[in-house]
């Protein structure tokens, strides 16, 4: 049965959010996947110097550089030679460009990691330091071929990992709303927005469904009219959310429905 699905990071979180969702009467399953995630990069070595020279054949690569370049000055500025930096203060938030630069610092001996945080131990010249830089593929386009020309190298990251999801096996908008409502505090943002749009398009196909089977008591002519109007389209706190389906989809939600106790479905007959 096809489900709203809610990601969460760990088996702890898994198991307590399906509890609470339980415990309000909302019915759901705990799943737990282990799935490959694949990534492609270009990797483009070489000192910063060669590196600006080489970068007009391709604007991202001067993009990166000029990154770079003001991380060292940002970097060199408020660190002292002899000073230890925890991590947490050199990287308060994700930065790839000032990621590259440490790497290449580590890398000349500029600066020596020690029990969890950085010692600037001297300051060589931006000009001097061999950097390697990554690009994801698929942020690349149409300067893929550009990067592949400066002798880039492809390098596939594959990471075999666990992944915990609850999914939600309702269509009701009450239960749906109630079921995010309790998922804010263990779900991933990104799986509740996805799950809050999955959630509204169910409940709203649901409802369409349930008020046409009143009046088409015949499977063919329920599809039929679903088709008709399809794609439904729902305003929702002031966004759109345009709802296409097929036939075939019908037909798996219809089983849901059945499924969930909403309506009876016998060869060509509906009961509701």
């Amino acid at each position: 049965m096809e489900t709203v699905r809610l990601e969460v990071l760990s088996r702890e979180d898994m198991n307590e959010l399906s509890r609470k969702l339980s415990r309000a009467g909302i019915m759901n399953r705990p799943v737990e996947e282990t799935k490959p995630e694949i990534e492609h990069y270009l990797i483009v070595r070489g000192k910063y110097s060669k590196l600006v020279e080489l970068s007009p054949k391709a604007p991202i690569l001067g993009e990166e550089l000029e990154a770079i370049q003001l991380a060292y000055e940002e970097l060199m500025r408020d660190w002292e030679v002899g000073q230890e930096k925890p991590l947490s203060e050199l990287f308060g938030e994700p930065d790839l460009s000032k990621l590259s630069l440490i790497t290449a610092l580590i890398g000349e001996g500029a600066v020596e990691e020690r029990d969890g945080v950085l010692v600037l131990r001297n300051k060589p010249p931006l000009d001097n330091l061999e950097l390697e830089l990554r690009f994801p593929i698929d942020e690349l386009e149409e300067e893929l071929d550009e990067l592949d020309n400066l002798n880039a190298t492809l390098i596939t990251e594959y990471t075999l990992s666990k992944h915990y999801y609850v999914e939600v096996l309702e269509v009701d908008r009450e239960l749906l709303e109630n079921a995010l409502e309790i998922a804010e505090e263990y779900t991933t943002d990104e799986s509740l927005v996805e799950a809050t749009f999955d959630a509204i398009a169910r409940s709203v196909l649901a409802e369409k469904i349930l008020e046409l089977a009143e009046k088409h008591r015949r499977k063919n002519e329920l599809v039929e009219a679903l088709m008709e109007i399809e794609p439904i389209t729902v305003e929702t706190d002031g966004d759109r959310v345009n709802i296409y389906y097929d036939e075939d989809t019908v037909e798996d939600f219809l089983k849901t429905l059945q499924t969930l106790g909403y309506l009876k479905v016998k060869g060509n007959r509906i009961w509701v």
